[in-house]
């Protein structure tokens, strides 16, 4: 048999070597046997191939004649490949020589083959057992260069066709044990593989959906602690990381099915998984089926979120009445510094909600948390009519509601908590440093929606459009929760005892003068090509797309490359923002300076950047009169890029704050 190795590998030296050090490294590998349970006839085979390749590597003339023959092979670009011929009495122990020599995979492969009929040795025999051994070694070794180079499946598929050889051949039940333990270490590295796969990858992820299937069983259920192997500390932020590559079709129909076995925690994330996807696909009915399974739940303190499911299926009076009735001290005074319109406080707390809690998460969701776009469309006004007349509710006329809406106030909240709302122990899916998604803010975590710690990468919080006139025909609620909604775009609204200011009636004062017309520029576009970046590489790459992002929001044409250096998520996100500031006939003027940026994730495929940025923002109106500001504070975020082809590109955007 041919084995495909030179006797420089083999031997184990370094082509400079000269004669003494091949010598003494020949002493070296006879002194030092390979696994006990060969047999002495495989030991003597080996023994004689290392002694002729040092034999011939210390004789000068036949040396030199070797290496002109390997420099020729070199020259044929890699179509020959060197290799020895041996004879078959020394099968096995050339293949021990070759699992040695840092090829396993290839003595699995031979050994494998060596054994399958009709070349296979005789039952019961001392050569059958040898290979059946060097099989079982070759497979773990070469299972484990393979989890060294991050091919988790590949190394599955090897310990697979090792055990399975080792099973038919009735021989090695230690090794057997051994590569199914090694094989179950490797499942959540198999599931990570699987499912980071393109989604065109269909087979490949079903199969990994169903690994994550038989983990979560293995263990109990997502609350469970039936596998020693992999505990609470370590499963947890391996759960938070696989849901960034589940679209929110899977993790609907993951969580429901492990809801139905009583699992609290599936519960409820499939409470978010739903309200994220009606939400963002336009289906209430699926929102409406996240409100009955919080409802049914019978979990304490979710007054709050239930308000927010209410409001987005339009019932307006109903959300009041839950957020009145649950909504902390703390969370009442958050939403008061919000509007002064109570309605206006609850889109404010719901908007807060679907940017931190709901819409991150998904593989394949990109949505901002418009309430004026989602109430605006026409599959929600139908749904809410719809329900209008099947439940017979009846309203005022919108002008009689519009103004009552201004002068009614929440009555007194009662100070519940938003403690209460965490997912049930021991699962916790409160996110943070694991990189999950929270699945909804703690108390004292609720923030501005309209700051939402992100640069408008991922969701612009900016209200598009007032209401359509054809909208008006619809129910009151609506037209009140459009209202309430488009009025959180006034940021710095006077407080109700203080008149408003009246509008000016002249040219802009001279301190804030219309800015003259500047001639469009191309806006610079440098890729990132380096195969392993470093962080001051990767900070050049962000600076230059907070740079483009900044022109364009300024008014500065979508400059051309602009998709080699980002992925078509932020860039649609970025065009979709200005789009909207045109229609408005608005610009934006950012200021963002990165202080500090290092790498939490530096692969040959994926870098993660946790970034500390000094932000601030002013929004101007076709004169150039500044409407809007954002006062300079720091943001910390955490930026995904993605290798494709040759050129690092930014895939995706998440608060950290």
């Amino acid at each position: 048999m041919d084995l495909p190795i030179d006797h420089f590998r083999l031997l184990g030296v370094a082509p400079s070597a000269d004669a003494q050090g091949v010598l003494r490294t020949l002493q070296s590998r006879l002194d030092r046997l390979p696994h006990g349970g060969f047999s002495p006839e495989t030991l003597q085979a080996r023994a004689e191939l290392l002694r002729a390749s040092a034999d011939l590597l210390s004789d000068a003339d036949r040396r030199a004649a070797y290496e002109a023959e390997l420099t020729g092979l070199a020259d044929t670009d890699g179509t020959l490949q060197p290799a020895l011929e041996i004879a078959t009495t020394r099968q096995v122990g050339g293949l021990l020589l070759l699992m040695e020599g840092g090829q396993p995979l290839e003595a699995f492969e031979l050994a494998s083959r060596s054994l399958q009929p009709p070349q296979s040795p005789t039952l019961g025999s001392g050569r059958e057992a040898d290979l059946t051994l060097l099989a079982g070694l070759a497979c773990l070794a070469a299972a484990g260069e393979l989890e060294e180079q991050r091919r988790f499946e590949a190394a599955a598929r090897s310990l697979q066709q090792g055990l399975q050889l080792l099973q038919r051949l009735g021989r090695q039940p230690e090794l057997r044990e051994t590569m199914h333990a090694q094989l179950e270490h490797l499942t959540p590295y198999r599931v990570l593989d699987l499912l980071s796969r393109d989604l065109v990858a269909g087979v490949e992820r079903q199969e990994g959906l169903e690994l994550l299937e038989q983990l979560v069983q293995r263990r109990g259920g997502l609350e469970g602690e039936g596998d020693a192997q992999f505990p609470s500390q370590d499963f947890q932020p391996f759960f938070h990381q696989i849901r960034a590559f589940l679209t929110v079709q899977e993790q609907v129909d993951l969580f429901s099915r492990w809801a139905a076995t009583g699992s609290d925690a599936a519960d409820f994330l499939a409470t978010i998984a739903l309200t994220a996807s009606g939400f963002a696909q336009r289906k209430p009915e699926r929102i409406a089926e996240a409100r009955h399974r919080l409802q049914r739940s019978g979990r304490e303190g979710v007054e709050p979120l239930l308000a927010n499911l209410h409001l987005l299926l339009g019932e307006a009076d109903t959300a009041r009445a839950c957020f009145d009735r649950g909504a902390s001290q703390e969370l009442k005074d958050w939403a008061a510094g919000k509007s002064t319109d109570p309605l206006g406080q609850l889109c404010a707390y719901c908007s807060d909600w679907l940017v931190r809690d709901v819409l991150p998460g998904y593989r394949d969701l990109e949505a901002e948390p418009d309430l004026v776009a989602y109430f605006s469309d026409r599959d929600v006004v139908a749904y809410v009519e719809r329900e209008d007349q099947r439940r017979g509710r009846s309203y005022l006329s919108a002008p009689v509601a519009a103004e009552s809406a201004e002068s009614s106030a929440f009555p007194p909240f009662d100070d519940l908590g938003l403690e209460t709302l965490a997912p049930p122990a021991p699962l916790d899916l409160a996110g943070g440093a694991a990189g999950g998604f929270a699945p909804f803010p703690a108390a004292d975590a609720v923030t501005d929606p309209d700051d939402d710690g992100e640069l408008d990468d991922e969701v612009p919080l900016r209200w598009p459009v007032p209401p359509r006139p054809w909208l008006l025909g619809g129910g009151a609620a609506l037209v009140l929760v459009l209202a309430a909604a488009w009025g959180l775009r006034q940021r710095q609204s006077p407080p109700p005892s203080a008149p408003a200011p009246a509008p000016p009636v002249t040219a802009p004062a001279p301190s804030a003068p219309a800015p003259a017309p500047r001639a469009t520029k191309e806006l610079s576009i440098t890729p990132l090509t380096a195969s392993r970046p470093d962080a001051a590489q990767v900070r050049r790459l962000l600076e230059n797309w907070l740079a483009v992002k900044g022109g364009v929001l300024a008014g500065e044409p979508m400059p051309q490359g602009l998709d080699r250096i980002a992925r078509e998520g932020p860039m649609a996100l970025l065009a979709r923002e200005r789009r909207g500031d045109i229609a408005r006939g608005q610009t934006q003027q950012l200021d963002a300076q990165i202080i500090d940026l290092r790498l939490s994730e530096n692969g040959p495929r994926r870098i993660v950047a946790v970034v500390q940025l000094r932000y601030s923002d002013r929004r101007l109106d076709a004169t150039g009169t500044v409407i809007e500001t954002t006062a300079p504070m720091e943001l910390r975020n955490g930026y995904v890029f993605g290798r494709d082809g040759d050129s690092w590109r930014l895939a995706a955007t998440q608060s950290l704050n």
